[in-house]
């Protein structure tokens, strides 16, 4: 596979958990509606929500991925992917659909961990935050035009079919897949038992590396995932703006791709640590300047001023990601599956937890996103401090 086929096959592999995502949003306002929901309630922001959860399985998926090969792990994530995705379609109550969705967002975990296992397999340092910016670049698309093919479908059949697209792509991605290489060569497999396992996991959560910028990853990305899974209410609801919906989140989606292929060039140039140290100033001094603003208009900036902001700090903060990837995952190449593994789950998991307590802050007012985008940045530079 020639390496323009590979980085579009790895930025589709990760495009199926943005658009298990963001080609739901515009329906969740018609899901409300069908489960009998008050219009301000949080409650569908839980179909986003167990979906990032379900990233848990990395963990198990990580560990598989180093003792059996990429490939394998790769064929039970697509599988487990499609039939979540087919199971929250045919859904008639918000527990089956959350439950589903958590089988799917596993099903997506198996691919996200070996995808980027795959590229760390085959790059290192600024080499694999250069291709990782690149597969981002492209992955972040989805951002673009999934909202309107979300509203597209809807404005000819219903929210189940918004719900049946992305497991119909993730079977079109599977077939494709089957023209990938394995890159982990049996010689370099790890053995499965639970004394190796417990030195490798102890070498990854004891590199000071590796937690600093995990760390830096999981704050940057609650505020991400409390914007994605608000998003839909937050321009109709609190805004009353629902028609300008797709068009806002399809503009930062494709701020946040025009940063992210900025900062390949960015992370070859300066290097990934000094890119990220760059780029925390510059989001924590527009998170400053948001808060200033927001408590100058009575808490509550207006909706150019929010997503303008909002948009600005969302690109740095993907921007930032795959230069924090490589250096968290630099020092453990001989563990890498695990490595990504832990990884994606502690910023998946823990930072869609936290993602989670700012939406349900958010019933009436942004600023709790505000707030906690000027914190996440100052909680940033710290750790960039202690190195």
């Amino acid at each position: 596979m020639k390496p323009a086929e590979y980085i579009t096959l790895s930025a589709s592999t990760m495009m199926l958990t943005a658009l298990g995502i963001d080609i739901m949003l515009p329906a969740l306002g018609e899901l409300r509606r069908h489960f009998g929901l008050d219009p301000n309630s949080t409650v569908t922001s839980n179909i986003i929500v167990f979906f990032f959860m379900g990233q848990v399985a990395q963990l198990i998926f990580g560990i598989f991925s180093d003792r059996f090969g990429r490939l394998a792990i790769l064929r039970i994530g697509f599988p487990l992917y499609i039939i979540g995705g087919l199971v929250a379609t045919c859904a008639n109550s918000l527990g089956v659909m959350c439950a589903a969705r958590f089988v799917a967002g596993m099903g997506a975990s198996a691919v996200f961990t070996t995808t980027i296992a795959g590229v760390r397999d085959r790059f290192a340092g600024d080499q694999m935050a250069r291709t990782m910016s690149l597969i981002l670049t492209i992955f972040l698309f989805t951002p673009i035009f999934a909202p309107f093919l979300g509203m597209l479908i809807l404005s000819i059949s219903s929210w189940k079919v918004v719900f049946l697209t992305p497991p119909v792509f993730g079977l079109l991605i599977f077939i494709w897949s089957f023209r990938l290489e394995e890159s982990l060569p049996p010689a370099l497999r790890a053995r499965l038992n639970w004394k190796s396992l417990k030195n490798s996991i102890g070498q990854v959560t004891g590199n000071r590396t590796f937690l600093r910028y995990t760390a830096i990853t999981t704050l940057l990305f609650s505020a991400l995932s409390s914007y994605v899974s608000s998003s839909e209410r937050l321009v109709g609801e609190v805004y009353r703006q629902p028609a300008l919906f797709p068009w806002i989140f399809a503009a930062i989606g494709l701020g946040m791709s025009v940063c992210t292929l900025i900062n390949s060039r960015l992370s070859m140039r300066w290097g990934a640590k000094r890119a990220i140290r760059t780029l925390l100033l510059i989001y924590t001094g527009i998170a400053g300047i948001l808060v200033l603003i927001a408590v100058l208009s009575n808490y509550q900036p207006g909706i150019a001023v929010f997503f303008g902001g909002t948009g600005l700090l969302l690109a740095i903060n993907l921007a930032i990601e795959p230069n924090s990837s490589a250096l968290a995952l630099e020092p453990l190449g001989e563990m890498a599956g695990l490595a990504a593994s832990i990884y994606g789950t502690i910023f998946f998991f823990t930072g869609s937890l936290l993602g989670t307590l700012i939406s349900q802050l958010m019933q009436h007012s942004v600023m709790p996103l505000v707030i906690s985008f000027f914190l996440i940045g100052c909680a940033g530079l710290m750790l960039m401090k202690r190195q």
